[in-house]
């Protein structure tokens, strides 16, 4: 496996002086770049100019991580070559489907099945139900097979969020990209770091990501309640106080964080699935506990990677945990990342949801306000 990472920022690249044989050889680009950077379309063409046979698949987000520096207005590209491991990509659009769920089906049962290992995931983070396309998902491919990935970001502005398959790049997209046989190895770390504070309550009405009664009590009014001064900055405030959900069939708790407020009905939309009678809990910072979080995440990947060094490592942190860490962001990323060898190519973002299973190797989930590290390594 070999691996590049190059960057543009305010019209310079960097990394992107390599040799011809070297560029050619590359099957994969990755690009996590700000949706306005994208839009402008010079960083897809000019990649394309350079890695004519490769594969470009973009993701919009809300900052940029280059090796352990957290970047803003910029583009963080890997350029990714398997020397052992096949991989397939594919791609859908939600436009075309009836649900986000029928998404995740149609685009897992599009890549081959035989020896599959592992699937990456990028999504669009504002027109898709996270929750719906990883079960999607997961209900088509192999038990065993692990799934990471992330929802696009849109910086602050929570606009839109574009994903792209080479000159394929819009609103609605999803890509995925497969991973086959024994030869690649990958490690998925999922950590969040939260408090939470106050009784548990229970969901009492909700329709899909749309949250309307806590405890028979209305879910908005309850909700600003605890929030107290920060109501009155909602809904960006509410990327402070994310809230913890335990639905009737899981053991886990999973993050959840408000999209959107409806004041009008009263409603709360969310990233995933808030299903009636699930137990719910509100959360609050703790900078200390959010960054010993990133650390314990870099711990569970090397623990399941079990001394294999990774050679490619992806970090995927939601935008909330920027905004709350703010000028100590960047101590995130190093404490995700401190422990790996010191050649292996490391890059990421910052997105509006995380893919990784929940605790260790099992069913995978959306995750909000978490960090989550996928490493790789090809034997």
């Amino acid at each position: 496996m070999k691996n590049s990472i190059i960057k543009y920022k305010e019209g310079v690249w960097t990394g992107l002086d390599l040799s011809e044989d070297a560029k050619s050889a590359f099957q994969i680009i990755l690009v996590f770049a700000d949706r306005l950077i994208l839009e402008e379309g010079k960083v897809y063409q000019q990649l394309k100019n350079n890695f004519k046979t490769a594969d470009i698949i973009t993701c919009s987000t809300a900052g940029e991580i280059y090796s352990r520096i957290v970047e803003e207005d910029a583009a963080v590209s890997i350029a990714i070559e398997f020397q052992r491991t096949p991989a397939f990509l594919s791609k859908g659009n939600i436009n075309d489907f009836k649900n986000s769920y029928e998404l995740g089906v149609f685009t897992a049962k599009n890549l081959p099945t035989e020896n599959l290992t592992f699937v990456f995931v990028i999504s669009d983070g504002n027109l898709i139900n996270g929750e719906a396309l990883v079960n999607g998902i997961q209900q088509s491919i192999n038990k065993e097979v692990i799934v990471s990935g992330g929802l696009a970001g849109d910086a602050g502005r929570f606009q839109k969020t574009l994903v792209g398959l080479n000159e394929d790049m819009r609103e609605g997209n999803v890509v995925l990209m497969g991973l086959y046989g024994n030869h690649i190895k990958v490690g998925v770390g999922v950590e969040a770091g939260w408090d939470v504070f106050g009784p548990e309550k229970v969901i009492t009405k909700s329709n899909g990501n749309i949250l309307s009664e806590i405890d028979h009590s209305n879910a908005l009014d309850l909700y600003k309640l605890y929030l107290g001064k920060y109501a009155e900055q909602l809904p960006s405030s509410a990327l402070l106080f994310p809230i913890s959900i335990k639905s009737k069939d899981s053991e886990n708790f999973l993050i959840r964080t408000i999209l959107s407020i409806d004041e009008k009905k009263k409603e709360m939309k969310f990233a995933g699935d808030v299903p009636e009678g699930s137990v719910i809990r509100f959360m609050k910072s703790n900078f200390d506990r959010l960054i010993n979080a990133a650390s314990n995440a870099e711990t569970s990947l090397l623990n399941q990677l079990n001394g294999i060094k990774p050679e490619l490592v992806i970090v995927t942190s939601c935008v909330g945990r920027k905004i709350v860490l703010s000028d100590r962001i960047e101590e995130e990323v190093e404490a995700a990342t401190d422990r790996l060898p010191s050649n292996a190519v490391i890059a990421g973002f910052f997105s509006y949801g995380e893919i990784a299973p929940n605790g260790q190797l099992t069913k995978s989930h959306l995750h909000n306000q978490t960090i989550t590290i996928t490493a790789f390594a090809e034997l």
